[in-house]
């Protein structure tokens, strides 16, 4: 998929530079605020983008606007980590016109997840790895002592991933490798037939998503079913779909609904995930080998 590998950015030291930018919606400037301050309390150095405390309808500011921020935070050699205030909608349309000759010059890591999964397939589609993690909003409300940001920063800080969680009873047992994709469904679906279309060959995918209709997840699904995906995975990790109602016209639940369609394969797929729209939503690494195990002991996804 990448090559001779995917560019993976140096570790965030001591003092390191962290920029926060507010890609997609509008959020409370005093979270940024306070994740500003807590950051550097820390002991890191903080740069906050000029429009991320900002509002323009449900965005954080026009797209000329929020362009401006990510691209600055990506032009800047100093900065080590941008992190995202939070998601929303708005990450696609920067896309097109986002510059990436100076984060390819000085790598960054790039921390977010939900509509954040816009900017993960642009960098994952250049060979660069980067960061479904919880948010500045996260870090605010949860605090040091969550281990979900516990293990984030020790990411950062150099540590590969390793996410474990218990057996579901739809899980499917088996030991894969691959690279690691994926990221919010609805986004995903949404870049299908672009050159951002990162559902590769081999690839180990993992999903979430939050307030979407269980028939509108359905139709996704068969999008990747009709697309081939399903077919050319080397395992499927299904994360948290959460902010729904059950729909009893489709007959069965969200997770029934994604075991169904991948039946008959033979690699391995695991449901209940601890990523997505909930409190434990751990961090994994896009673009980056990993080995996933799925027994009846338990589910391991594990940086290589």
């Amino acid at each position: 998929m990448f090559g001779g590998g995917p560019v993976v950015p140096a570790p965030l030291g001591v003092g390191g530079r962290i920029a926060i930018v507010s890609p997609s919606g509008c959020v409370d400037p005093v979270l940024v605020d306070r994740g500003a301050e807590m950051l550097r309390g820390a002991g890191y150095d903080v740069v906050v983008g000029d429009h991320a405390r900002g509002a323009h309808g449900r965005f954080s500011g026009t797209r000329t606007e929020r362009l401006a921020d990510l691209q600055a935070a990506f032009d800047d050699p100093s900065v080590r980590v941008v992190v995202c205030s939070r998601g929303g909608y708005g990450a696609v349309q920067l896309l097109r016109d986002l510059d990436l000759r100076g984060f390819m010059r000085s790598p960054k890591w790039v921390v977010g997840f939900s509509d954040i999964t816009a900017i993960h397939a642009l960098l994952g589609a250049n060979g660069c790895a980067s960061l479904h993690a919880p948010m500045l909003k996260h870090l605010v409300g949860r605090g040091w002592d969550d281990c979900c940001v516990r293990h984030l920063f020790e990411v950062l800080g150099g540590k590969g991933f390793d996410v474990a969680c218990g057996w579901h009873p739809l899980d499917r047992p088996g030991e894969a490798e691959g690279v690691v994709t994926g990221g919010n469904l609805s986004v995903l679906a949404g870049l299908r037939g672009t050159g951002l279309d990162l559902l590769a060959e081999g690839a180990i995918l993992f999903l979430e998503d939050v307030g979407e209709r269980p028939y509108r997840i359905d139709r996704m699904l068969w999008n990747l079913e009709l697309g081939g995906v399903f077919d050319r995975l080397a395992g499927l990790v299904v994360g948290q779909f959460t902010g729904y109602e059950d729909d009893l016209t489709m007959g069965c639940g969200v997770y029934d609904l994604v075991a169904r369609m991948v039946a008959g394969r033979g690699y391995p797929v695991c449901f209940g995930f601890p990523v997505g729209h909930v409190d434990a939503n751990e961090p994994v690494v896009c673009g980056v080998r990993a080995r996933l195990s799925v027994g009846a002991g338990g589910v391991v996804l594990r940086q290589l």
